[in-house]
């Protein structure tokens, strides 16, 4: 007997004859995202969360103080909800300031550390590692919280632009910018989608999801430490820890993140 198939028929016997396997495929995006949802439930930085928490409110220092007095802009001692807000401009210290260093002027002004000396230490260790549990702690009192940055504020105007500068700087070896790996939507560095920070859902994907344990690392990584890596990645100097460099792109990413959820701690490659 002699079988003939129409086009249409042709193909769907075709289709039917593959393997399960074909259908099953995933892009590697989503074989990364069921990775990481896969470990969430266990995300590490819950540990950093609580240390965090147990610092925020141990007497530390040659003042003998805890930080429940310490104000991150939503009043002394007001943790839930601060860290959306941030950076953000203080009177007290008459600058924009982001979490890290706004923790170091109140380490220094309630517990009497030396904001200077801890600025110098080497990240992941000293008083550096305590500000990550921090973030840790503070970042997670705002989960599923909408970014919204204050703007009124002219120092805080000046920052987002300052922060816009940064963001497309071209320079190093490589003539790179923040905006080569993260200007442009669907870009992907080898297994790593790169989020397109000048607006949203990439903005606050990116932005949103720092401080985050880095299983790569086996650590915590706070957004300066983040950011101290792309520069390393750029092959450019090291910013100072807590600079008005790093704190202008801060307010770029984070304003750009307005509406956003923040889901930090999160939990990364």
């Amino acid at each position: 007997m002699k079988w003939t198939f129409s086009g249409s028929a042709f193909w769907l016997a075709a289709l039917a004859a593959l393997p399960m396997s074909v259908y099953a495929q995933k892009t590697t995006a989503e074989g990364i995202a069921e990775y990481r949802a896969m470990l969430a439930d266990g995300n590490p930085a819950e540990l950093y969360e609580a240390k965090g928490e147990g610092l925020w409110k141990q007497a530390r220092g040659p003042k003998n103080a805890s930080l429940e007095k310490c104000d991150l802009g939503k009043g002394p001692g007001v943790v839930k909800g601060a860290f959306v807000e941030l950076p953000r401009f203080f009177s007290d210290t008459g600058r924009v300031q982001d979490l890290e260093s706004r923790l170091l002027t109140c380490m220094e002004q309630q517990q009497g550390f030396s904001a200077a000396e801890i600025a110098k230490t080497n990240f992941g260790s000293g008083e550096q590692k305590t500000i990550e549990s921090l973030v840790a702690y503070i970042s997670g009192e705002s989960r599923d919280m909408k970014f919204n940055l204050p703007q009124k504020h002219a120092q805080e105007k000046l920052m987002y632009e300052v922060g816009k500068k940064v963001f497309y700087l071209r320079g190093g070896p490589y003539d790179f910018s923040c905006a080569s790996c993260h200007g442009e939507d669907n870009k992907r560095v080898r297994l790593q989608d790169l989020p397109n920070l000048t607006r949203q859902p990439g903005a606050s994907t990116g932005f949103g999801s720092w401080p985050a344990y880095r299983v790569s690392s086996g650590d915590l990584w706070s957004m300066q430490r983040r950011l101290n890596d792309c520069y390393r990645q750029q092959r450019f100097p090291f910013p100072g820890y807590a600079s008005d460099a790093t704190i202008a792109l801060g307010v770029f990413m984070g304003v750009n993140s307005k509406g956003g959820v923040s889901i930090a701690p999160a939990l990364k490659r």
